[in-house]
């Protein structure tokens, strides 16, 4: 997350709030390290098997996906459904075949965040994007949404549109923690997950950033628990069995760093990519891409992003 125009590296179009990592161990894990286009920096690709036990992940418990047989899985969908009474969420379907990817936006992103990748992916596979609660065409929250509330409007919309299963869950940062939350509740469901820069939890967030990231802050129109939501998805962690995930992480530069007014968010992004490591527990199929983008991917380079996601779902389907 990221208080909109906080900090100028890797600034976003997006009103995204990027909030800084948290210190976290280093895990075992399959790292590849990429250049955005225009970088001069040599690529380097540093392969480390990982190696996360069995029982931790679920590896010999891996559940059968399979697709549900309805027009659900190749009819175009444009249309706010309504969950949780009379509520409307907006969502977009396109494409057909299986697995599902659904792609969840940033923090006050809505479903156009993806409008880079919707074409190309859908030429390959069902592709959902969907508007949070009080974004583009869905109507607005009904008071402050924490971990619970979010997921629950997930899963709530897959099951009013329907979505069918099985899914490759997209997440770009903040978005990270709710299909983090959806695969940890549902993980019979989940084929496939690509994080797109979700830091690890904020520690010793300032004043103004504890401010402006509550709930009932004016300018919060998602009414989202911003810190609480990112310590409690981050707090349910554990291994889903043995799937493709790609955890795309920036490394952030010297000169970017300081340009953080924060010191614990400089520290934070010092430790950006190794505390996102701490996704790889899921899977022990999980793999660490790190990049020199920005903590805004997608926009530096979307086809990494589109590549990313196409691979998971291929690794899925064998």
């Amino acid at each position: 997350m990221r208080a909109p125009d906080r900090i100028a590296a890797g600034a976003s179009t997006h009103q995204t709030w990027v909030l800084p990592l948290r210190r976290h161990r280093d895990l075992p894990n399959h790292t590849q390290i990429m250049n955005s286009p225009g970088r001069t920096a040599t690529a380097v690709v540093a392969v480390l098997l990982l190696s996360v036990a069995p029982a931790a992940c679920g590896a010999d418990d891996k559940p059968t996906k399979t697709a549900k047989s309805t027009d659900a899985a190749s009819e175009p969908l444009d249309t706010v459904v309504k969950v949780d009474g009379d509520r409307g969420l907006y969502v977009r379907c396109t494409g057909s075949g299986s697995p599902t990817v659904v792609m969840e936006g940033g923090d006050l992103d809505t479903s156009d965040s993806y409008a880079f990748a919707e074409k190309e992916i859908a030429a390959k596979t069902r592709t959902c994007v969907y508007d949070r609660a009080g974004l583009g065409s869905s109507d607005p929250p009904p008071g402050p949404r924490g971990y619970k509330e979010l997921v629950g409007d997930l899963e709530a919309l897959i099951a009013a549109a329907p979505i069918p299963g099985p899914y490759v869950l997209v997440g770009t940062s903040g978005g990270g923690y709710i299909t983090a939350g959806y695969a940890v509740a549902h993980p019979d469901e989940v084929a496939g997950m690509v994080f797109v820069e979700v830091p690890a939890p904020f520690k010793n967030p300032p004043a103004e950033i504890v401010e402006e990231t509550d709930p009932n802050h004016p300018e919060n129109i998602e009414k989202r628990d911003y810190l609480q939501v990112e310590k409690d998805a981050w707090a349910a962690r554990k291994g889903i069995g043995d799937i493709p995930i790609k955890v795309i992480s920036n490394r952030y530069s010297d000169e970017e760093i300081a340009e953080s007014p924060f010191p614990s968010e400089q520290q934070g992004m010092r430790d950006n990519v190794k505390a996102q490591k701490g996704w790889l527990v899921l899977s022990p199929s999980a793999e660490q891409v790190v990049v020199t983008t920005g903590h805004a991917v997608e926009e530096a380079d979307p086809q990494l992003v589109i590549d990313a996601i196409l691979r998971v779902v291929s690794l899925s389907r064998r």
